[in-house]
């Protein structure tokens, strides 16, 4: 069937309506040559920064004691510029949304300056990073009876591929970079299905087994040696507001789990007050909005189960059970 060239005619003005909208709805554009973050160089800086966190495991095979460092130079460097240029452009985006009306881009402010002083601010922290993911690593291996290596880990856990981008995410934000932690944090959740704000503050020997739904707050703090299932949040239990009804956002909203701390799949933990005391258990599917002291297990009461078996009114022979 030959298509019709009069409705093609109507896009023009389909154009010019919905570009209309771009003035009329005006906070879901960015319009201007004041450049944002692009998207696909974070997800190339964080590519290199796993390489760069687990040598041999990604991208390049071949790595000795004799060329590693030749490899981790190389993407040192393209780091260095990558991450000048792309937290450049997150300052002065937030300086452009702190400042209503003013184009930042037009004004002296050395913005590539500040950009190339946390970059390399960053890529020292690097090193204090990959100590911490040793014992991320040493914990998921030791804490799950079916990994037979901590290759394994390294290759197939979702859960410390989450943790890992973390603990970079989470330098930056403590760096005071805007937007791009956040930018991190969200690849990593569509990769992993794990979502941990780069603002949580969580100690090391750190396990996320299975992992696929887990929430972990802004403002939670997590001691050492904490494991946690699958489906588990830990969330805010409500929202504080100022005089004028605005969210308030630098208040404690998360909960504090502290060493030790084992919490079971689908559980929930929320509230910036809820305090979980060291070497205690939260079992699965419990709801938990208020503190519990060290040594305490909470598990849900047994449900009442009720199992109801259905026989057919003619018994059915073995051939049609087979097709069943």
């Amino acid at each position: 069937m030959a298509s019709d060239s009069r409705l093609k005619e109507q896009l023009p003005d389909l154009t010019d309506r919905i570009v209309e909208t771009y003035t009329e709805v005006g906070t879901i554009n960015h319009l201007g040559h004041c450049p944002l973050p692009k998207h696909e160089v974070i997800v190339s800086v964080v590519d290199d920064l796993m390489d760069i966190l687990f040598p041999g495991y990604r991208r390049r095979e071949g790595l000795h004691i004799g060329n590693v460092t030749y490899h981790v130079g190389d993407l040192i460097d393209g780091l260095h510029d990558k991450l000048t240029t792309q937290i450049a452009r997150a300052l002065r985006h937030e300086e452009r949304n702190g400042r209503r009306g003013v184009d930042p881009c037009a004004e002296p402010r050395d913005h590539e300056a500040d950009g190339q002083r946390l970059a390399i601010a960053f890529l020292e922290r690097l090193p204090d990073v990959r100590r911490t993911l040793a014992t991320d690593v040493d914990a998921a291996y030791e804490g799950d009876p079916a990994c037979r290596s901590r290759d394994e880990v390294i290759f197939c856990y979702p859960g410390l591929e989450a943790i890992a981008i973390h603990r970079l995410a989470h330098e930056l934000y403590r760096l005071g970079v805007p937007l791009v932690p956040r930018m991190m944090s969200e690849l990593s959740h569509r990769r992993t299905g794990i979502d941990i704000h780069p603002g949580a503050t969580i100690g090391d020997h750190f396990f996320i087994d299975h992992g696929t739904g887990v929430v972990i707050g802004e403002t939670c703090l997590i001691g050492n040696h904490v494991k946690i299932y699958q489906g588990v949040t830990l969330g805010a239990l409500s929202f504080p507001r100022d005089e004028q009804g605005n969210l308030v956002r630098d208040s404690k909203r998360h909960p504090t789990i502290e060493d030790r701390v084992v919490i079971y799949a689908n559980a929930t933990v929320l509230g910036g007050k809820t305090i979980v005391g060291h070497d205690s258990v939260i079992g699965s599917n419990v709801w938990l909005t208020a503190g519990i002291d060290p040594f305490t297990t909470v598990v849900m009461e047994k449900p009442n189960l009720r199992v109801r078996q259905f026989a057919p009114e003619t018994p059915a022979s073995p051939s049609e059970r087979q097709k069943v």
